[in-house]
């Protein structure tokens, strides 16, 4: 049998170690709580062929913009212009991805 009853927690001294160990995730929620909230509110814009095309994200990558010059339209090559929407957007989802693995906590960036 294992000494102090408690199945090896020494009585009541493992209560403080659970405590503890609550006080520490109730902390990382809120931490994360306030990563997510500044990422929402962020804005990060991405460019494509000398910004020609801008797309704007927040840090969650959730389009906020879209931004077309009149030259990046010619109507005889709109896949052209797809293209560069694709790269505006791909580079602004870099940037938030980048800004969510540095704000989360704990190196929980990109799991929610």
């Amino acid at each position: 049998m294992a000494k102090g009853g408690f199945g090896g927690f020494g009585g009541m001294g493992g209560m403080g170690n659970m405590q503890q160990m609550l006080k520490q995730a109730q902390k990382m929620q809120a931490d994360m709580q306030a990563a997510q909230a500044e990422l929402e509110e962020m804005e990060l814009v991405g460019a494509s062929s000398g910004g020609l095309v801008t797309v704007t994200v927040n840090g969650k990558s959730k389009v906020k913009a879209i931004k077309i010059k009149p030259q990046a339209v010619d109507p005889e090559d709109v896949e052209m212009l797809e293209d560069l929407i694709i790269a505006a957007y791909n580079n602004a989802v870099e940037q938030a991805e980048k800004e969510n693995e540095e704000r989360m906590p704990s190196g929980l960036g990109g799991m929610f």
